[in-house]
């Protein structure tokens, strides 16, 4: 276990490390509530994010889930996409993923579902591509019906990635926990946004199930502290019910989580998150 370049595995677990760059805030300034005590422990915890002055370095990861039969893959999120993405204004557009899928050995054709956690920029990029078709042909993009229902008609990510996943037939909205398919487990962690999800992977040979946790969590502070704020998220309190509860659970089963902006992408919990 453990990240070896761009591409890091675990178990069925491929985690591709679509880009990394600095955040448009300094992470203080992204978590205002965090004491100082915090910030040490976030530090240790995730050294690699800490930039010059303060900046906020991060990663953009997907993670693609090999099939028991080795018939397809799911891969979850779709990063920060090309160059003409509705993320180019912040995220450091162009992603890699094209490149990665292909140098791990994964043909976008063999992608039969890709597991959208929210519908944020960093988070859809690879959805489709400049000319509107979905970027991968055969996959059904599963997303929480309250996530497609709460975003703003006027959003890039809209005309981006809903209108042209809905008009071709590959977006399956779902409602609440969902079974994907045996051993992948959509869970509602609203919040971050209204209709965010986290998605349970069990079955691993070692027996450690993985928890990729999309933007339930953005920065290692929020280890350090689970009920810390983020500025960007749409609704604070739920946010920090659905970490507390879902990291809480991942301590007490020994989950590794899978992280979408931690500059590691796979995290051992061997104890509770500290309390608020």
């Amino acid at each position: 276990m453990g990240d070896s370049g761009d591409i890091a595995r675990l178990g069925s677990v491929t985690a591709l490390l679509d880009a990394t760059g600095f955040f448009f805030k300094a992470a203080r300034d992204a978590f205002p509530g965090a004491a100082e005590t915090d910030w040490v422990q976030a530090t240790a915890l995730d050294p690699g994010s800490v930039g010059p002055g303060g900046a906020w370095r991060l990663d953009f990861r997907c993670f693609a889930v090999a099939d028991p039969s080795g018939a397809g893959w799911t891969l979850i999120d779709a990063g920060v996409g090309p160059a003409e993405s509705p993320g180019a204004p912040w995220c450091p557009v162009p992603g890699r993923l094209p490149g990665l899928l292909t140098d791990a050995g994964i043909s976008r054709e063999d992608v039969h579902t890709v597991v959208l956690t929210h519908l944020h920029e960093d988070h859809t990029g690879w959805a489709s591509d400049a000319t509107g078709r979905p970027f991968f042909p055969r996959a059904r993009y599963v997303v929480q019906r309250a996530e497609t229902a709460s975003l703003d008609r006027q959003d890039p990510v809209w005309s981006w990635g809903v209108e042209p996943l809905r008009a071709a037939g590959q977006l399956h909205e779902v409602d609440g926990r969902h079974r994907l398919r045996r051993g992948i487990t959509l869970l509602p962690t609203p919040g971050h946004t209204p209709g965010h999800q986290s998605v349970l992977i069990e079955g691993q040979d070692d027996g450690r199930d993985v928890l990729v946790t999309g933007d339930l969590l953005v920065h290692a502070v929020q280890l350090a502290n689970p009920a810390l704020a983020y500025a960007h998220e749409r609704d604070p309190e739920a946010a920090r019910a659905s970490r507390e509860d879902l990291l809480t659970r991942a301590a007490d089963r020994r989950m590794v989580l899978a992280t979408a902006h931690l500059t590691s992408p796979f995290v051992e919990l061997s104890a509770r998150p500290a309390p608020a």
